[in-house]
């Protein structure tokens, strides 16, 4: 294993800790941006909102959260409307909302035109006071907010189906995963890891979501800084991989030297090299476990 930063390869350590694991494949690097060049093509759907009966909104609101949500997807070039009876190759948009220590929180799932759950995602939460009054101006900002979230999932289902095999897709869709936020890094670290490894993640066939719903494995990642060889910082990543039933599946641990210091601010092409290299970790993780639909 090795990190990259600033454009200078650091020598490292990549194991993976399960049992019966394979030799670890070392994917070869590549330009920064992982499976962002597939993520601006649209996907080649509609987008069907069911009036949201649980959403925790009287009828006539919901239905305007509805509308305003379909005007959002719109604008961000995704075709989507409100309606009780889609078309045969629409596919759904589900929207639920949860009540969490005086908050709401929206939630929206998304299936294909079978019905089967291709993803689902959250938006942010809501005081439960302004949720339920309803007012145009609170409805709006969550409709754009959710819109945001579901053109995201959207894209990642789409790269993911990219790279996932027929078997996969048949089976009702790629593989999804959770990933949960990274622990511990300094400076940027924790938001820039998870962001790499959603990108790399779904470059290999995976559904990456923020929701337990529906996800076969979770993935995390707990982080290390501490001090090294004279000037020196060591750092140590340990991705772990888990199963629905929470029992742990193996661990991708990564250790590495970098100077003193590099780490407190912005973590760059560091983050990117070892999302890149780790994916490829948690993959052999997911093969060894047996997933019924590998990509």
């Amino acid at each position: 294993m090795s990190f990259s930063s600033v454009g200078r390869a650091l020598a490292g350590l990549l194991l993976l800790l399960a049992a019966g694991c394979e030799g670890l494949p070392q994917p070869h690097r590549g330009n920064p941006g992982g499976a962002a060049p597939r993520l601006v093509i649209p996907l080649a759907v509609r987008l069907a909102l069911l009036p949201p009966e649980a959403a925790l909104l009287p009828e006539a609101e919901a239905r305007r959260f509805a509308a305003a949500l379909a005007e959002a997807l719109q604008a961000g070039e995704i075709p989507a409307l409100v309606t009780d009876s889609p078309a045969p190759l629409d596919w759904r948009l589900v929207v639920t909302a949860e009540l969490r220590a005086g908050q709401v929180t929206p939630r929206y799932a998304i299936a294909n035109a079978d019905g089967r759950p291709q993803g689902a995602t959250e938006g942010p939460p809501i005081p439960a006071r302004a949720w339920a009054e309803g007012r145009p101006e609170t409805l709006d900002l969550a409709a754009r907010q959710g819109a945001e979230r579901v053109s995201q999932l959207l894209l990642t289902i789409q790269a993911a189906r990219a790279s996932a095999t027929a078997d996969a897709i048949a089976a009702g869709g790629p593989p999804r995963v959770r990933l949960l936020p990274v622990r511990g890094a300094p400076g940027d670290g924790n938001a820039a890891l998870t962001a790499r490894m959603r990108e790399f993640l779904t470059g290999l066939g995976y559904v990456v979501q923020e929701p337990a719903e529906g996800a076969s494995f979770a993935v995390t990642a707990e982080v290390r800084v501490g001090p090294g060889a004279p000037r020196q910082d060591r750092v140590e990543i340990q991705w772990i991989v888990s199963r629905r039933d929470g029992q742990e599946l193996g661990r991708v641990v990564q250790i590495n030297e970098v100077p003193a210091g590099l780490l407190q601010r912005f973590w760059g092409d560091v983050a990117y090299a070892a999302a890149q290299e780790a994916a490829g970790g948690v993959q052999q993780v997911i093969r060894n476990a047996g997933s019924p639909a590998r990509p």
